[in-house]
């Protein structure tokens, strides 16, 4: 049951209104009670229709002004070609805490998410989802609060164990976390790094993969990580202070 520093909106997926509100402005203390109440709304399963659109996000910083640049770019699902984008920034209101980022991150991605003209029906995040301490992260996050199926796709371990998986493209290795599969280290092209994917919120763990793989022809990341980065650092280089 959602208290009421968390509650239920009325929204659709149609135009990406957010389905849960909450402060984003939290203590410490107060964003890890907000994880732990939020983690069992994430469903780990397909819930979804087609899937013609897919999104990536990403975010910049500007440290020395105190502000966050935010992309979001849709891509065909198809061909994987560009259909949308937008951009967003907003001053940085909460401190860099490892578990805690989609509260730094997410009202600026929020934005640029809602500025889109063409509505994705997946976004992947250059993060985790339920590969997290609190089963919660960025990508299980930016879903429920969206009401979106999304996936967590980081270049890097939260947590967990796991063994190396095989070196050919499609390979993977289960990635477990206190006796729990919290999600898999995929190796998307042959001989290169692999990745950290995990189920964001209404998606299952192997379609998340499939979806990981499908967005990488040619390169270890994604084609929508690699587009919304490649944007979200030209906007950083390209604003001026006033």
């Amino acid at each position: 049951m959602l208290t009421d520093t968390c509650k239920r909106q009325t929204g659709d997926r149609e135009t990406l209104s957010s389905l849960i509100e909450h402060a984003w402005e939290l203590s410490e203390t107060d964003a890890i009670a907000l994880q732990h109440q939020l983690a069992p709304e994430v469903v780990r399963a397909d819930r979804f229709g087609d899937i013609r659109r897919v999104a990536g996000v990403d975010v910049a910083y500007d440290e020395q002004h105190g502000r966050q640049f935010a992309a979001a770019v849709v891509l065909d699902a198809s061909s994987l070609d560009v259909v949308d984008h937008a951009t967003a920034r907003a001053p940085v209101q909460f401190p860099y805490i490892p578990g805690l980022f989609s509260f730094r991150e997410l009202p600026a991605i929020g934005r640029a998410v809602q500025g889109l003209k063409s509505k994705p029906d997946l976004i992947v995040c250059d993060g985790h989802g339920v590969a997290h301490p609190r089963r919660f992260g960025l990508a299980s996050h930016i879903g429920v609060w969206l009401n979106i199926p999304a996936i967590g796709c980081s270049k890097t371990r939260l947590l967990g164990d796991a063994e190396a998986p095989g070196l050919k493209r499609g390979e993977h290795a289960v990635l477990v976390d206190k006796g729990e599969v919290i999600g898999r280290v995929l190796r998307t092209q042959d001989n290169v790094k692999p990745l950290y994917v995990s189920i964001g919120h209404l998606i299952s763990l192997p379609t998340a993969c499939s979806w990981v793989l499908k967005l990488s022809p040619h390169y270890r990341l994604p084609e929508t990580t690699r587009h919304a980065d490649r944007m979200v650092r030209r906007l950083r280089a390209r604003t001026k202070i006033y």
